[in-house]
């Protein structure tokens, strides 16, 4: 959650901040799922996507069901009172609601939360999707991470964790099954090449930077943004100030599962001088985000995007789209954008129901339908973007 402490809040914190939330990615990941806190509801809007996570469920094809909160504290109540668990309780109420993005949390969920908000988190550093099957497999391995020294690589299928099937599971029930303390051994089932076999493999606290920059011939300057997590939109900024006079920008938001709203307004900061980045309703209440003023609006830009451009990278994603600042190239983003707003439940837990959605400048949902590029392209949309640059004076 934005600004959130790097410690478990107390109760009287979430009290306090009844603050919203986006979960806009629902991935499988080796490290936990990772969400965003704010102190006050009506100021920072946040969201929650899963670190170290790959292909994501797909959305639902309409909008998300609402849970009644007074339904599910009460339910959580009277676990509590019974000596059940009120967490458990309480998410069988949500699921039956068909709130698809609504959750529930322990405050040890929380308290990882936290630290993945600055790019940490614990697990054994693979990327997971969720094929159409139900099957999982590995799509990518960090480098250096438990699971690279341990051998594991991309297409590996994941049939177990300590013993439990994945097969068929919900991916956020996957993650919580990878989710543990480092140096704690986790057994992964797997099957390769029509084998399979079983390997330990340790947790440990593993960190992604957020943003890298990379020079191209003729002046460009490729900025690629993996998560907002925090400070990842000063980055941004800094990464466009130092950008060489006269050149271009294509700003990567390929597989971005999401992160800080407030470091996402701050990125698209960088190129607009003010104005209007997305609106949002909680509960039929309109609020609104604005850049900062002062970005650069005169720099060539180009903004790359595909399935895994989630939810705050969408938000960017479609002020830049709207305000005409960039041309976006690649394919169809996920198409995340709902308000989740945190409840704090008798017996600690935390409920987070959706309760709105995000709009961009233009009046368009995020949600369910993700936003169409302006050219569409695949493998090769680094090549076009830099057409497409060049086209608009770059390198000429």
């Amino acid at each position: 959650m934005p600004g959130l402490p790097a410690f478990c809040p107390r109760p009287r914190d979430l009290r306090r901040g009844a603050a919203l939330t986006l979960v806009f990615a629902v991935c499988v990941g080796t490290a936990a799922a990772t969400g965003c806190w704010a102190p006050h509801e009506a100021d920072e809007p946040h969201t929650s996507f899963l670190a170290g996570a790959g292909e994501p469920d797909p959305p639902p094809a309409t909008d998300p069901g609402t849970a009644d909160r007074e339904a599910v504290a009460r339910a959580a109540a009277e676990a509590v009172a019974e000596g059940k668990s009120g967490k458990k309780a309480a998410q069988e109420v949500v699921s039956r609601s068909g709130d698809r993005w609504g959750t529930v949390y322990d405050r040890g969920e929380y308290a990882a939360f936290a630290e993945e908000l600055d790019g940490r988190w614990t697990g054994v550093g693979l990327w997971a999707g969720r094929r159409g099957d139900g099957r999982i497999e590995i799509d990518r391995v960090q480098p250096d991470s438990p699971a690279d020294r341990a051998g594991l690589r991309a297409g590996d299928r994941l049939l177990s964790v300590d013993a439990r099937s994945v097969t068929g599971l919900a991916v956020a029930d996957v993650v919580a099954l990878l989710r543990g303390e480092a140096g704690t051994p986790v057994v992964l089932g797997l099957s390769r090449d029509g084998a399979d076999l079983a390997v330990t493999v340790r947790r440990a606290q593993l960190r992604t930077e957020p943003v890298t920059v990379r020079r191209l011939a003729g002046g460009i300057t490729v900025i690629k943004v993996a998560s907002f997590t925090r400070g990842s939109g000063e980055r941004v900024r800094a990464a466009v100030r130092e950008a060489p006079p006269g050149g271009g920008v294509m700003l990567d938001l390929r597989g971005n599962p999401g992160g800080l709203v407030t470091e996402a307004v701050a990125a698209a900061s960088a190129f607009l001088d003010g104005g209007l980045v997305a609106t949002y309703d909680v509960r039929g209440s309109e609020r609104a985000l604005y850049a900062d003023p002062g970005g650069d609006t005169a720099r060539p830009l180009v903004a790359l995007v595909d399935g895994g451009t989630m939810s705050a990278a969408e938000l960017v994603t479609g002020a830049l789209q709207d305000r005409g600042r960039a041309v976006t190239v690649g394919s169809r983003t996920f198409g995340k954008g709902s308000v989740q707003m945190p409840t704090e439940l008798p017996g600690g837990a935390v409920a987070e129901l959706t309760v709105g959605t995000y709009r961009t400048p233009a009046g368009r949902s995020l949600d369910g339908g993700g936003i169409t590029p302006d050219l569409a392209a695949g493998d090769g949309a680094e090549e076009r973007a830099r057409t497409v640059l060049g086209g608009l004076g770059v390198g000429s």
